[in-house]
């Protein structure tokens, strides 16, 4: 059985043949990443406006990842879902938007006091708490959190792997983590302890190896 925690709604796939969809996934995926790098860039050069964290915003990147796909690309689920190889239940799709908004929230009350490893931590565990798409919730969770870390930390972080590919390159650790904090939650405990040290590894590794390329680069 797959070790791979993933989405179980009702089966709608636009593309049936395995080969043509792993190609568009890739190419959603690059796409995807593009968009989340000019988000981190404009709000950058825009200096004087403080970030917010929007449906808007996340609704775009899902369906950055998921058009041609799905054709819930860009919108919330509308019907119940359940995570493989997981404890948690999901909140009924009727309170998704709720859920949504009570992380935003709390992102952009928080931005001042609390530091970029926590929040991009908390959003990359509530998204997935929420799950509030029919499919694309981990990608999108993993790129809504870096953007929030980026932009905390005032810059398109610089190295690879990135922390989106370092967790999808090992997903085991992250899932741990996701269940560690969704007990938490179970007695109303914020438990992200585990989860921001596996970011702080992942940023250190990523930006140590930024570190190593332009030690190499003969320019």
């Amino acid at each position: 059985m797959s070790e791979d925690r993933h989405s179980q709604a009702d089966p709608v796939e636009l593309i049936s043949d395995p080969i043509e969809k792993a190609r568009r996934e890739a190419e959603n995926g690059v796409r995807q990443f593009k968009t989340a790098a000019k988000i981190i860039i404009d709000q950058i050069w825009d200096g004087g406006r403080k970030f917010r964290l929007t449906q808007a915003l996340i609704l775009q990147l899902h369906q950055q990842a998921l058009e041609g796909l799905h054709p819930l690309a860009g919108t919330y689920r509308n019907s119940p879902v359940r995570i493989g190889q997981s404890h948690h239940n999901p909140p009924p799709h009727i309170e998704v938007p709720d859920h949504v908004a009570e992380m935003c929230r709390y992102v952009n009350e928080n931005w001042d006091e609390r530091n970029a490893i926590h929040l991009a931590a908390y959003v990359l565990w509530r998204m997935n708490w929420i799950h509030p798409f029919a499919d694309g919730n981990g990608r999108t969770a993993r790129v809504v959190s870096y953007v929030v870390l980026n932009i905390k930390l005032k810059s398109l972080l610089p190295g690879t792997p990135t922390i989106p590919d370092q967790i999808a390159a090992d997903k085991k650790p992250y899932y741990d983590e996701l269940e560690k904090a969704d007990a938490g939650w179970k007695h109303e405990r914020l438990h992200l302890a585990g989860m921001e040290k596996m970011l702080e590894e992942m940023l250190e590794r990523q930006l140590s190896h930024a570190t190593e390329e332009a030690a190499t680069d003969p320019l």
